[in-house]
């Protein structure tokens, strides 16, 4: 892949539906996209730890617990709603019970570039349930879509948050993204500037 210079726009999300495993390893269900994605706004999260000797900081260190972050669409599907949210369809329509059993999932979708889309997977997701707000039709028609709040945090497994696509990507691999879940396989490859 070549260099991008600058990165633009989103696209391609799509979620996967977590099963955590009795030995404590992960496995992910199909990738499922998520039409009508409008924004995604993530921070960094973890505290720092600064040791004070000498008159001064004598040693500083951040912790790493992952990430907060909303994500906009145009509307939450009705897949999302059973597979991911916990609720239920009754009478054809969707029941929210206070007890409903949401799960966790691994977020996957792209950011463009000026020369290849980059590609980016959080391992593990836990999502809240959406705002829901409307207002009156004045003069003209305002979309705003559903927020979808979440925290994207270390896997337990082996502490792995996130993963994207690079320089170095094989095409098979960047190819086959939507098949299913990238797992992050160590092969120490250089970084060149």
């Amino acid at each position: 892949m070549a260099k991008n210079r600058v990165l633009y726009g989103l696209t391609n999300v799509h979620y996967s539906v977590i099963t955590r495993n009795e030995d404590g390893t992960y496995t992910y269900a199909k990738p499922v996209r998520i039409e009508g994605a409008v924004s995604l706004e993530m921070s960094p999260t973890g505290d720092p730890m600064n040791f004070y000797a000498d008159n001064g900081i004598f040693f500083s260190r951040n912790s790493n617990t992952g990430y907060e972050g909303t994500l906009t669409i145009a509307m939450v599907t009705d897949q999302f709603r059973t597979d991911v949210l916990g609720e239920k369809m009754v009478n054809g329509g969707f029941l929210e019970a206070s007890d409903a059993k949401a799960k966790d999932i691994a977020l996957l979708f792209e950011v463009d570039g000026d020369v290849q889309a980059t590609r980016f997977v959080y391992y593990d997701v836990t999502v809240a349930r959406p705002s829901q707000s409307a207002a009156t039709v004045a003069e003209s028609i305002e979309i705003e879509g559903q927020e979808l709040t979440f925290t994207a945090k270390p896997r337990t497994s082996d502490k792995a948050i996130r993963w994207n696509t690079g320089e170095a990507t094989d095409k098979a691999i960047y190819d086959a993204f939507y098949d299913a879940v990238v797992e992050p396989v160590d092969t120490t490859t250089p970084v060149t500037p």
